[in-house]
């Protein structure tokens, strides 16, 4: 609503009260709202007439001048320098968090055949190959999704030490006492390449090729042949597949306990393949007998590659066994 007509309902309420006979004198503001010129009141049947009603601002009027802001006191400004401070020679080091730590086991277990069975544990080695050394002999193998790894090894000394290293060189270390070796005799070809670059071939008791008697990668015979007696066996060690592997092959015969007699033909064979073809083949042969270990370095110059598939026929690289019954 606005101040007019709340200006004109109050002169109408007051020209009530005059035609009933009320009058109250209400003091007057100090700030008038309203100045009136002329008033005529009628009587009390007749409307009231109010004119010339001169209407102003409530709002209260500023000073001509304000007075503007007053300035702070400037404050004063110290200059300070810091003192000099030497600066120490050693300064702290950073402390060095700490890690898990791995713990490498092996435990060497000796089994019959003159084997020895290695646990290997590493936790922190998930699926990780490592190396394993005995008297010379070298192959590799891989731990599992929880460090940990099982391996039957042929023995070749009665004081057997094996080392499994990892490729940052830690490692474990363990021994067995094997006597029963000097019952067999055994004959191991090692090589680092392709799982198939070389194998290992026995011919017993004047066996041929692809015949019973010849063992070799495809024809392994179980050991229990061999701690019975009957013949030899073949342990393949190493891990097929993986790039530069150490693979050896290893014929075990019971010598000692035979029950037959006759003779032993022992030859290793190289394939010719895409990965050693015009190349060089390092390999190594072992053998155990009455005066130690034999140990022998072989670098064969493999053909062209025009001879895929072919195979060299490696002869007298081992002393053929002359089996007397027992």
């Amino acid at each position: 609503m606005s101040k007019a007509r709340r200006y004109i309902m109050a002169g109408g309420t007051f020209a009530c009260a005059l035609g009933i006979g009320f009058f109250m004198q209400a003091q007057a503001p100090s700030h008038p709202v309203a100045a009136m010129q002329s008033v005529s009141v009628p009587v009390l049947d007749k409307p009231v007439e109010i004119s010339q009603i001169e209407l102003t601002s409530a709002a209260p009027t500023p000073p001509a001048a304000m007075p503007g802001p007053v300035a702070l006191p400037a404050a004063p400004v110290t200059l300070a320098v810091a003192k000099e401070t030497a600066t120490p020679e050693l300064m702290p080091q950073e402390e060095v968090a700490p890690t898990f730590t791995c713990d490498y086991e092996m435990d060497a277990a000796l089994r019959k055949g003159a084997m020895v069975e290695l646990t290997v544990s590493a936790p922190c080695r998930i699926n990780e190959r490592f190396t394993v050394h005995h008297n010379g002999m070298m192959f590799n193998a891989v731990t599992d999704s929880a460090g940990q790894s099982r391996l039957d090894v042929p023995a070749l000394s009665e004081s057997a030490v094996f080392i499994v290293s990892f490729a940052d060189g830690e490692g474990a270390l363990a021994t067995a006492d094997v006597d029963t070796l000097p019952l067999y005799d055994r004959f191991v070809v090692q090589w680092s390449g392709s799982a198939d670059s070389l194998s290992l071939h026995a011919l017993e008791y004047g066996a041929d090729f692809g015949e019973a008697g010849h063992i070799w990668a495809a024809s392994t015979q179980d050991k229990a042949r061999g701690i019975a007696g009957e013949g030899g066996f073949l342990t393949r060690l190493g891990t097929p597949g993986t790039d530069q592997g150490l693979m050896a092959e290893v014929y075990t015969f019971p010598t000692g306990t035979a029950t037959r007699a006759g003779d032993v033909t022992l030859r290793v064979e190289a394939e010719v393949s895409e990965a050693n073809c015009g190349r060089e083949l390092e390999a190594q042969t072992i053998a155990t007998g009455d005066t130690g270990l034999t140990v022998q370095d072989l670098v064969l110059a493999m053909p062209d590659c025009e001879a895929i598939g072919e195979f060299l026929v490696l002869k007298n690289l081992f002393n053929d066994l002359k089996i007397a019954q027992n």
